[in-house]
């Protein structure tokens, strides 16, 4: 699908309220499409709408009938997405074991909930409003969900994170068999240590130790780096089933 191709075409990103999605919405609003920002956060949801042009919603991507209701307020306002950006995630840190005892199962649970059946909830229902759209080309949609290289080389206190985000990677490749059918291409990113708020609000000695870690360039990666290769892989129409690690040749220690 062409960049050109996005011009007043649907496009839905969840977690936009910040970091990786918020980049990532904007990016496509300068390509030309109307953008959903889907968020717990509202308030920052609504700033970055109004930044873009785009419209906010509120959506618990866990749950089913709120994600439902999202997708429908979107289609109501720009019609049913060509593009879906899954950026929503949590990144909680905790030992399997550790000074408390064995690591709550709901905690882990909550990670599982959010990270992956977040991510395939969202999957599920704009991929059966693309296939109903009329093809561009020999495509009707795209789908890019957020992995993690913790889903390879997750770290102590990431089993939780790590499974989740492997679980994303790993639904990649059936998925895009699945949807193949209709014409939707799935794809992933992983990626390594990125300056999000959440790193950016780390003390300077982590930054600088976090940018010391990556081989080259010697720094954290940009969210704008991040949805620039989601807008690759939307212009690039032989891209389909694959993750692709944005790390700058990290591989993760164990701590």
């Amino acid at each position: 699908m062409k960049l050109t191709d996005l011009k007043s075409q649907a496009a839905i990103v969840t977690g936009a309220a910040s970091g990786l999605g918020a980049e990532t919405a904007r990016a496509l609003a300068r390509a030309g499409a109307k953008v959903a920002i889907l968020d717990l956060n509202l308030d920052q949801a609504k700033a970055v709408a109004e930044e873009i042009g785009g419209v906010a919603i509120p959506c618990d991507v866990t749950d089913a009938a709120s994600a439902e209701s999202a997708v429908a307020m979107a289609r109501e306002k720009h019609g049913a997405a060509r593009v879906l950006v899954n950026c929503a995630g949590i990144a909680p840190g905790k030992r399997i074991v550790g000074r408390d005892g064995p690591m709550p199962l709901a905690d882990f649970t909550k990670v599982i909930q959010v990270n992956l059946i977040g991510t395939f909830n969202l999957m599920r229902l704009a991929a059966a409003d693309m296939s109903k759209l009329e093809p561009f080309g020999d495509e009707r949609g795209v789908i890019v969900s957020t992995a993690s290289v913790s889903a390879y080389e997750g770290q102590i206190g990431q089993a939780a994170y790590a499974a989740s985000k492997g679980g994303v990677a790993s639904m990649t490749l059936p998925a895009a068999r699945e949807l193949a059918q209709f014409g939707i291409r799935v794809m992933a990113i992983a990626p390594g240590v990125m300056r999000t708020p959440m790193m950016a609000g780390m003390t300077e000695e982590i930054q600088r130790s976090l940018d010391a870690s990556v081989p080259f360039p010697k720094r954290m990666g940009h969210p704008a780096e991040y949805a620039a290769l989601v807008l690759h892989i939307i212009e690039n129409g032989y891209l389909n089933g694959e993750v692709i690690r944005l790390d700058g040749a990290l591989r993760m220690q164990p701590r």
